[in-house]
């Protein structure tokens, strides 16, 4: 079976392969504002659905995988930062802290379509300020929800989490094992 990912992220690749699954990849050309409120489970599904469904319009019959990460901390969603400043923001607010990941993953095959999320819980060790600009100023931060990876150097300023890894890095493997198999494609 032809199968697309709607997302360049090279987290989401990786992940992808380790369960087994042959993919193309074409990325979601879809805008990520919302204009309407919407809960932080109900946002990461709507996302992840526009994504796939986006690439699976233009690609006939693959199965797409469209997915989307949100940080959750005193109920205000975090995305991508914008800025220095903003990834600074971010990361000071969850110092010392305990916060939700949720990922949405959606799968879309013709007029089939099935979506659902993931969360889970990450605490954050107390941080240094300068340790925050010193991780701030890496890179790594600027592309990811929340401003971290815990795969990379982040990994070391997380304390504990409640649940799935790798919710957080992007793409909820044992979700998506289980929903590949409702279109027929087992991993692993």
């Amino acid at each position: 079976m032809d199968i697309v990912l709607a997302s360049a992220s090279p987290r989401r690749q990786e992940l992808l392969r380790q369960i087994g699954v042959t993919f193309r990849v074409v990325p979601s050309q879809v805008d990520e504002q919302v204009s309407e409120p919407m809960k932080p489970g109900e946002l990461v599904e709507h996302l992840a659905l526009a994504k796939a469904s986006d690439v699976a319009a233009r690609e006939g019959e693959a199965l797409v995988i469209g997915s989307d990460t949100i940080v959750v901390v005193d109920d205000r969603i975090l995305g991508k930062p914008q800025d220095r400043a903003d990834a600074i923001a971010m990361l000071q607010s969850l110092s010392g802290r305990s916060h939700q990941v949720m990922t949405g993953i959606a799968l879309v095959k013709g007029d089939r379509q099935l979506v659902g999320h993931e969360v889970t819980t990450v605490q954050f060790r107390p941080l240094e300020q300068g340790e925050i600009e010193r991780y701030v100023d890496s890179g790594e931060p600027m592309d990811k929800a929340g401003a971290y990876g815990i795969q990379g150097r982040a990994g070391a300023m997380i304390s504990a989490i409640a649940g799935d890894y790798f919710t957080v890095v992007g793409l909820p493997l044992s979700r998506t094992v289980q929903m590949l198999a409702h279109f027929g494609v087992h991993a692993l």
